[in-house]
């Protein structure tokens, strides 16, 4: 979903956000983040020159991560957990968008 910021619409899959502040928003070390992305947990954007650019949708996914954490999980069941969840995000909404098209 975009949102303005500033008067300009920022995409919420956009990178924008510097590693050092991602990891600030996420409550984690900044080394966590580059382990994240080496496991295939998180792909942020980068730049020409290779920085790291994190989304509004890279952080959220880092505090699910710590959340997942915290409940006990390793790296490889926080994989699976996320990779089920966006199945089922997925399912929603082709459910949604199949009734739109039946309703009309």
């Amino acid at each position: 979903m975009d949102k303005f910021a500033g008067g300009t619409v920022v995409a919420r899959n956009r990178g924008v956000f510097a590693i050092s502040v991602a990891a600030q928003m996420a409550s984690m070390e900044i080394q966590n983040l580059r382990v994240y992305e080496r496991r295939g947990l998180l792909d942020p954007d980068r730049t020409p020159g290779g920085t790291r650019l994190y989304s509004e949708a890279d952080v959220a996914r880092l505090i699910r991560i710590g959340e997942l954490l915290a409940e006990g999980l390793n790296l490889a069941g926080i994989a699976r957990v996320i990779e089920l969840e966006t199945q089922v995000a997925r399912l929603r909404a082709d459910n949604i968008r199949l009734r739109a098209e039946r309703a009309g």
